[in-house]
């Protein structure tokens, strides 16, 4: 099949990766030519087919949020907790006993399995080894105040831009009383002020 035909990127492996483009950031250009077509083939297709425009806008809006989400946090500052854990041994007669149950369990679904399928099914699903926590650290991060002006500038334009505009209403003086001097009664002016 061609690379840019459009039923392979109506299919569910095709909108899953058109998805993941939009969500990896990639431009509308960008993936069009990933596709094997222009920029307005894909502007088209977005028109013929929902599912195609649905997956590019999913993939977009999901991490449009998350990086919202991230920088709200950081302009109010947030908690996260660090956990640690460590990996120990299940104890022997623990390990064989919660595999004999598996085993039992499993052989009711899978009649036809030999012995050293359940054995192995068993050894896959249950590890012999497993995770305990040891401690939580609470980082507390500050508010951060860059953040907090992005979000402002952005959300809040009008009240948080750099430059603000200021109407003059009437007229603006702008005379300059040494108009009609001449150049030597300027420099007169110049060298009595020296002086």
């Amino acid at each position: 099949m061609a690379k840019g035909k459009y039923q392979q990127w109506i299919t569910k492996e095709g909108l899953l990766k058109l998805e993941g483009w939009a969500r990896d950031g990639l431009t509308d250009k960008q993936i069009a030519h990933n596709i094997g077509v222009t920029e307005q083939t894909l502007n088209v297709w977005k028109n013929k087919y929902p599912s195609l425009y649905e997956s590019l806008k999913k993939g977009k809006e999901v991490v449009d949020r998350e990086v919202e989400n991230a920088l709200l946090k950081r302009a109010l500052g947030t908690t996260t907790v660090e956990k640690q854990s460590k990996m120990v041994h299940i104890d022997d007669d623990i390990l064989a006993m919660e595999r004999r149950n598996y085993e039992n369990k499993w052989k009711l679904d899978h009649e036809d399995a030999t012995e050293q399928e359940i054995k192995d099914a068993a050894i896959a699903a249950i590890p012999e080894y497993k995770r305990i926590p040891i401690i939580e650290i609470k980082h507390e991060l500050p508010p951060d105040t860059t953040a907090q002006i992005f979000w402002l500038k952005n959300r809040k334009p009008n009240e948080w831009r750099d430059k603000h505009e200021t109407e003059l209403s009437g007229g603006v003086n702008t005379s300059n009383p040494f108009k009609d001097l001449s150049a030597e009664q300027l420099r007169k002016l110049a060298d009595d002020h020296d002086g």
